[in-house]
């Protein structure tokens, strides 16, 4: 990772609340005040709605939007790489190839998708913390939250038919319903070939200049037929120029700049080092895995590049964590607002032990660091299949106040599209990852371990995992079916290997799952509450709550930055391109797909192909729409550069950067490469 802007970042982390353009914001909660400020402009309600309502989020993790009256949605290759993974065969590998519906007919339904438009947003925080009593213990306090919680989402599933998400937001001390309108019927419309997806490969990844067509179109449908969204963004053919103003509407996953430096530094200390660890074996497992023929290479390979994905980002986190003069003006941060706490009597009763709090729980979490890792059901397919079943039947037997939180009835639609997919699963591959998971397992937990001798018995693990991969048929969605419908008797009663292996875990998986909640989130959620309290009463709302994979706008302008002595153009073109990938004579991963090659002569090549700007975007972003003040499509989020991983904790404009796809130059090349009419006839709007 390059070098971030040491006392540039220090100067804005000790600076007002509000930095910069900072901010994902909640749509209930705009920086209208802001905007018109520095830019001179006001969203008003029309603009938000219409924004909001075309905004799309796809579960398998990421963003998009609808670009047509009919359904048709943008979002980004990697973020629909499960479902052009699952819709190919060693005969026809769509990831590879790509894949273009001539027809409406010729679409591909996406097994096991699912896709979100927010309708509706409500502040629910009274019911959910109205339970809370001064006098409870943290556990107490959280259990009366979450009977609270699934009461809300219950109510609200029933009288509406939606889907309806409970969000907390500022460290637990608001709650907000999101209501969502639900797509499950998703069908793959377009995929270019994935050389022209991921240009440059790991190499280039989270780096700029970029060259990358990171672009796919679905289409969501309602009983067999195109979906009618309410609202749909229209394409800006003219695209952005330098400075100006846009729009990220998005999903960002996560962020953790309200945390504590305790918790900074678990991340740094623990965490961090050992999620690279895990990623990195896993990495090698799949590496061989594919070094053993090409077919192989088609089933792992996507799962290789998301891992190398991960890996590169939680780097960068790892190394903005590791920046000192960074960490140092955290440190400032904190201590500051513990002193302006300390100097309001009723706020420093409020928080008292908060921060301390907040620190012991973490310690009790990493102490225990090697069984979230290994302690459940883990990396394999059908492991977690299994372990999904055992957990369904048992949890769906009980009063929705006393299930787990995925299990209860407003969540069950959209855990039972996931657990009754038919997305294919191959046997030779789960072999190898279950076989390395209950290695690791053994590893980092050793052999008197409980789980470790629950799930082995004395065997080794290659014939624990040989035995319960090739005996189950929990590969067949009907018999996973029939396990559901069987109820407790059925799968108590069930000799399959699979399934008796998570009958084994699950107890000592629940245990893990009880004091995780008792011991850490609910000591967190409490004391996290507390600080943001009093947060909010030092300086009121004027800070975005930290990311939820929920719908977000941020904004920013248009703009290249420095980098090495020199000046990073925001725009690149499809000259650079071709010029990239001659510059290293056309190896992988700067090779050119055929089509490519051959249609060269037809392209504009002075067309706009990606761009930068400062918005605010993370993890989650990627198939955002980057839209203009009209509220216009001018671009699609699909990347970040090495500067911008430091936006998890820190936030910082001098060198951060979001990468987009342009407008501009997906046309061209929808155009003049692939010649996909039917869908730039779509785009072109009625």
């Amino acid at each position: 990772m390059r070098q971030l802007s040491r006392l540039g970042l220090a100067c804005l982390l000790l600076a007002a609340p509000v930095r910069g353009d900072e901010g994902m914001w909640t749509f209930d909660n705009p920086p209208t005040r802001r905007l018109q400020e520095r830019y001179g402009f006001t969203p008003t309600q029309e603009w938000l709605d219409k924004v909001r309502l075309a905004a799309v989020r796809f579960m398998a993790g990421g963003s998009g939007s609808f670009v047509s009256p009919e359904g048709l949605m943008l979002t980004n290759h990697h973020v629909g790489l499960g479902c052009i993974q699952n819709l190919s065969t060693a005969e026809k590998d769509y990831v590879s190839a790509g894949f273009l519906a001539a027809t409406r007919a010729e679409e591909r339904a996406c097994p096991g998708y699912e896709v979100n438009v927010l309708v509706g947003i409500e502040d629910v925080t009274a019911r959910v913390l109205g339970g809370v009593r001064p006098g409870m213990t943290d556990k107490e306090a959280g259990d009366a939250r979450k009977a609270a919680a699934a009461a809300v989402e219950n109510d609200c599933a029933r009288r509406t038919g939606l889907r309806c998400d409970l969000v907390s937001l500022y460290q637990g001390s608001e709650y907000a319903l999101y209501t969502y309108r639900k797509y499950t019927d998703v069908r793959l419309v377009f995929a270019p070939e994935g050389q022209a997806a991921y240009f440059g490969g790991d190499a280039d990844n989270f780096t700029y200049p970029r060259f990358n067509l990171d672009v796919a179109f679905f289409r969501a449908y309602e009983d067999g037929r195109p979906a009618r969204p309410t609202s749909w963004l229209r394409w800006n053919r003219g695209g952005a120029k330098e400075g100006d103003l846009v729009f990220v509407p998005g999903n960002p996953g996560s962020t953790s700049r309200h945390d504590t430096v305790a918790q900074l530094e678990s991340e740094r200390d623990r965490l961090l080092p050992e999620a690279l660890a895990y990623y990195q074996r896993r990495l090698k497992v799949l590496r061989d895995y594919v070094a053993r023929g090409p077919e192989n290479a088609r089933r792992a390979g996507p799962s290789i590049l998301q891992l190398e994905n991960s890996f590169k980002a939680l780097s960068g986190r790892l190394e903005a964590l590791r920046d000192e003069p960074a960490m140092a003006a955290k440190r400032r941060e904190e201590e500051e607002l513990r002193r302006r706490i300390a100097a309001e009597p009723a706020l420093a009763r409020e928080t008292r032990t908060a921060f301390e709090d907040i620190a012991a729980a973490r310690k009790r979490h990493d102490a225990r660091l090697g069984e979230y890792r290994y302690g459940s059901f883990g990396w394999s397919k059908l492991l977690g299949l299994a372990g999904q079943l055992v957990r369904y039947v048992e949890e769906t037997a009980k009063p929705n106040e006393q299930r787990l939180d995925e299990y209860i009835d407003a969540a069950l639609p959209s855990l039972e599209n996931a657990l009754f997919s038919p997305a294919p699963i191959h046997k030779d591959l789960e072999i190898v990852t279950l076989t390395d998971q209950l290695e690791g397992a053994r590893e980092a937990l050793g052999a008197d371990h409980p789980y470790v001798k629950a799930v082995l018995g004395g065997r080794t693990p290659a014939e624990v995992a040989r035995e319960a991969v090739e005996g189950t048929k929990l590969d067949q969605v009907a018999a996973r079916r029939a396990l559901a419908a069987g109820g407790p008797a059925a799968v108590r009663d069930s000799t399959d290997p699979m399934i008796a292996l998570a009958r084994r875990i699950d107890p000592l998986g629940r245990e893990l799952r009880r004091y995780d909640e008792d011991q850490v989130k609910a000591v967190i959620t409490r004391a996290g509450e507390r600080i943001a309290r009093a947060r909010f009463a030092l300086h009121g709302k004027t800070v975005a709550p930290d990311a939820t994979f929920t719908l977000r706008l941020a904004y920013g302008t248009v703009k290249g930055y420095a980098a090495h002595g020199t000046r990073v153009p925001p725009f690149t073109t499809l000259h650079g391109l071709y010029d990239r990938a001659a510059g290293f004579s056309y190896a992988e991963p700067w090779s050119l797909s055929p089509l490519f090659r051959e249609e060269k002569d037809d392209l504009e090549l002075t067309t706009p192909y990606n761009f930068v700007s400062d918005a605010d975007v993370i993890g989650g972003n990627s198939g955002s729409p980057v839209i203009d003040r009209a509220g216009e499509l001018v671009g699609l989020i699909f990347d970040g550069n090495m500067e911008s991983l430091a936006l998890d904790y820190f936030y910082t404009d001098e060198t951060a950067r979001a990468i987009a796809v342009d407008a501009r130059g997906i046309l061209e090349v929808v155009d003049d490469v692939y010649g996909a009419d039917a869908l730039l006839q779509e785009l072109a709007g009625p």
